[in-house]
C-alpha cells in the first residue's frame, strides 16, 4: 500500500481508552485469576442491572408484528418521536414539534459525533481549524470526535473553586488573550450531570450557557445522558431547553443507556433547534437507515409508562445506597471522596506515592485486578485523579475495598 493512504486524522488517533483498558485486562486475566484477583470492572459506565421487564415484554410483542421488520428512517418512527416529545414535556415542561425538533439516535454517542461532523469545516492544520469548547475534565470521546472531524477543542476547566460552573465570558477572555480567534468557535459542549465528576449544575447556569451561545452566535450542545440519575430532589437535573432562548441555539442529546441500563440497545434522541436537527438529518441520511422499528416502538412505550418512571426511581435508590457504602469504604482507607449528587462516577484523588494516575491505575489492575480509568483519559489535568464507575455488584464492591486494604492501596 501507498504511504499516507489512510486519512491522516484517523492515523493520528488513539484507540478509545476504554477499549485499551479492556484489552489490557483480558491480557492479564488468567494470571489474576490464578492469584485470586479475578478482574472487577470499575471502568466503563455500564449499569449491570437488568433492563425493565416492561420493555422486554413490549419488544417480544412487537417482534410478532411483521411490518415492523422493514427499514425505518434515520429520523425515526413517528411513534417514537411523539413519545420523546411527550417525555420532554412531562419531565422538563419543554414543548417540541416531533416532526421537526426531535431526531432518533443509535445511542447519543453516535449522535454527538454526527452533530460535530455537520457543524465543522474539516482542516488539516491546527491553526486553520474550527474550535469547539469542551468541558475539562469531560467525556473521553469528545476530543477524539472533534479531532476526527478535522477540528480542535478548547477545554473549559471545571474545578471545585468554580463549583464546576465556570464563567464562560472569563473563559472567552482567556481564550482571546492566548492569541486565539473567537470567530473560529463553532459550539460549546456542556455535560451536566458530568462524566467523570458526578456533579451537575442549576438552571441559572444553564441559562448562562444559553445566553453565552446566543451572544456569540454558536451552537450549544447539551449532552444530557445522565439526567435521570440523581439522589436528592435539589440535585434533580434540568434540560438546557427549559431556558429562555434555548431553541435559538441549543440541541440536546438523551440516551436510554444509563436511564434504563439499555446500553447495548443503542437508543437515544436529539432534540432542540430546528436548523441543527435538519443538519444532523442530512449527515445521518447518508450514513444509516435508522433504528430497528421494534426497538423504537418498545422504547416509546417505556418512556411514556408508569413502569418506566418506577424503574428510574427504584434504580436511583439502589445506586444511592451502593455508592454511599462504597464512598464510606474508600474514606475508611484514607481517601477523601465526596458522595456525588448525580451519576455513578467517583473522581478520586490518588496517593502521593504514585507518580501519576496511569501508574496508580496500572498498579491497581496488575496487583489487585481492580479495573479503573486514569484521570488523563478525561483531562490533561487528570494526573492526580482516577475515575471509578460504581456499577459492580455489592459483593464485588466489598471485594474491591478488601483487596485495596490487603494489597497496600490505602491512601
Amino acid at each position: 500500500m501507498k504511504e499516507n493512504l489512510f486519512n491522516s486524522l484517523v492515523e493520528g488517533m488513539e484507540n478509545y481508552i476504554m477499549f485499551t483498558i479492556k484489552a489490557r485486562q483480558l491480557e492479564l486475566s488468567e494470571g489474576l485469576k490464578a492469584k485470586n484477583r479475578a478482574p472487577i470492572m470499575l471502568s466503563m459506565g455500564a449499569p449491570i442491572e437488568p433492563v425493565p421487564t416492561f420493555v422486554k415484554e413490549k419488544t417480544a410483542k412487537y417482534l410478532l408484528q411483521d411490518p415492523l421488520h422493514t427499514y425505518s428512517t434515520p429520523k425515526g418512527e413517528l411513534r417514537f418521536l411523539e413519545a420523546v416529545s411527550a417525555r420532554m414535556k412531562k419531565r422538563f415542561d419543554v414543548e417540541l414539534n416531533p416532526k421537526a425538533e426531535v431526531f432518533s439516535l443509535i445511542g447519543s454517542k453516535e449522535g454527538l459525533s454526527n452533530m460535530i461532523r455537520a457543524l465543522v469545516n474539516p482542516k488539516d492544520k491546527k491553526e486553520d481549524q474550527d474550535v469547539i469548547l469542551t468541558p475539562n475534565p469531560g467525556y473521553a470521546s469528545y476530543s477524539q470526535m472533534i479531532k476526527l472531524c478535522g477540528a480542535n477543542c478548547y477545554g473549559i476547566d471545571l474545578t471545585e473553586e468554580n463549583n464546576y460552573m465556570p464563567d464562560l465570558y472569563e473563559v472567552l477572555e482567556k481564550y482571546i488573550n492566548e492569541g486565539n480567534d473567537p470567530n473560529k468557535i463553532k459550539a460549546l459542549i456542556i455535560n451536566y450531570p458530568n462524566n467523570p465528576l458526578g456533579c451537575t449544575c442549576d438552571l441559572k447556569y444553564l441559562q448562562h450557557c444559553v445566553d453565552f451561545c446566543n451572544k456569540l452566535g454558536i451552537l450549544l450542545i447539551s449532552d444530557n445522558a445522565y439526567c435521570e440519575m440523581y439522589y436528592d430532589e435539589q440535585s434533580k437535573p434540568h434540560s438546557a431547553l427549559e431556558c429562555e432562548g434555548a431553541m435559538d441555539c441549543c440541541v440536546e442529546f438523551h440516551s436510554l443507556s444509563k436511564t434504563y441500563a439499555m446500553t447495548g440497545w443503542r437508543l437515544g434522541w436529539a432534540c432542540g433547534n430546528k436548523k441543527a436537527i435538519t443538519m444532523l438529518s442530512r449527515v445521518k441520511s447518508t450514513i444509516d437507515t435508522g433504528i430497528f422499528k421494534v426497538l423504537q416502538y418498545a422504547a416509546a412505550d417505556l418512556i411514556e409508562s408508569a413502569e418506566g418512571d418506577k424503574y428510574i426511581e427504584e434504580q436511583n435508590i439502589k445506586f444511592e445506597k451502593k455508592i454511599r457504602t462504597f464512598v464510606e469504604g474508600l474514606n475508611k482507607l484514607g481517601y477523601k471522596v465526596k458522595m456525588p449528587t448525580t451519576t455513578f462516577y467517583l473522581w478520586v484523588e490518588i496517593p502521593e506515592r504514585f507518580e501519576n494516575s496511569k501508574a496508580f491505575a496500572d498498579a491497581m489492575l496488575e496487583k489487585s485486578g481492580i479495573v479503573i480509568v486514569p484521570g488523563t483519559g478525561f483531562s490533561p489535568n487528570g494526573q492526580r485523579h482516577v475515575r471509578m464507575s460504581v456499577v459492580a455488584s455489592d459483593n464485588d464492591l466489598a471485594e474491591v475495598l478488601k483487596r485495596m486494604k490487603e494489597d497496600g492501596f490505602e491512601f
